[in-house]
Formats: structure tokens, C-alpha cells, sequence
């Protein structure tokens, strides 16, 4: 399956559907480290720059038990209106194409990307938004939906489920 995801990367890219000519962007959240690693194959793929979404507070292995109620990952799930803070921002105005990567909890995005689509939105219309993901199990289709329905004025894309 892997290699399949990567021959399938190749090929858009060799068609200009993640084009390199224009000045691209890859950020993502990983916790666990599985997306950290994703985003680097896409962003040598597409040279792009790479750009790592961190919390102010890292996540450690307890707060990501999603077993426990209790845990942070999922307190700040259960919550719609939680943003983590984010360790530090970047000036996003020169790249034109942003790919937008994260591991899905509880179906959808962390709510450290919508921490990171609240401070850059206005920065980000007009510009394609690639969103990829990676996951056990769950698909990013309800993902990219819920990111369109809470931030309709960017331009998303497809979206992609990496290995």
C-alpha cells in the first residue's frame, strides 16, 4: 500500500497536479511521529518547504490515550471551541500552494490544525490547500468535510489518506 501512495504521489507530481514550480508549502502536526514522516516524503517530492505545526505544550504518551476520558487528546476533542497554542508561527504570505498534513483523531483533524487554519486564514484564501492525513483505520473524507464546513472561504482541494 505504501508503495502504491508514493507511485500515486509521483505521478501528480509529474503531471503538475502538486506542482513545483510554484512556491509550496508543507505543514503538518504529528504526534507520534507516522505524519512527521509523510510530510517529509511529500515535501522532497514536491520541493516544498517543510514546516512542523508544534504545540507549545508537546504531547506526551498519557495525553494521547484516547482510552482515557480524561486525557488531553480527548478533552480538547470533546471540546469545539479548544485550541491548543502553538510553539511558533511562521510567515506564510510567500508560498502559493499549501499542503496541510495530520494524523486523524476521533475522525477529523487535531484541534492543533484549526489552531494553525485560525491564525493563518486570512493569509491562506485564494491559496489551494492540499489536506493529507494519516490514520490506522478511518478515511480523510470527513475530515477535509468538517474542515470545509468550519473554514468555508479557503480553497480546499482534495484530500489524501497517506500510508
Amino acid at each position: 500500500m505504501k508503495k502504491i501512495t508514493i507511485v500515486l504521489v509521483l505521478a501528480m507530481v509529474a503531471v503538475g497536479a502538486w506542482g513545483q514550480e510554484r512556491s509550496v508549502l508543507v505543514a503538518y502536526f504529528s504526534a507520534t511521529g507516522h505524519t512527521r514522516q509523510a510530510a517529509q516524503q511529500l515535501a522532497e517530492q514536491t520541493n516544498a518547504f517543510l514546516w512542523e505545526i508544534e504545540p507549545f505544550e508537546p504531547y506526551t504518551e498519557a495525553d494521547l490515550d484516547w482510552h482515557n476520558a480524561q486525557s488531553r487528546s480527548s478533552l480538547e476533542m470533546a471540546d469545539e471551541e479548544e485550541r491548543p497554542t502553538i510553539k511558533q508561527c511562521m510567515n506564510i504570505t510567500p508560498y502559493q500552494e499549501i499542503y496541510l498534513g495530520f494524523p486523524i483523531w476521533w475522525g477529523i483533524c487535531p484541534r492543533i490544525i484549526q489552531s494553525w487554519l485560525d491564525n493563518n486564514v486570512f493569509m491562506l484564501e485564494g491559496k489551494p490547500i492540499y489536506p493529507f492525513a494519516t490514520s490506522g483505520s478511518s478515511s480523510i473524507e470527513p475530515a477535509v468535510d468538517y474542515l470545509k464546513a468550519h473554514y468555508p472561504t479557503l480553497n480546499w482541494q482534495q484530500g489524501r489518506l497517506m500510508p
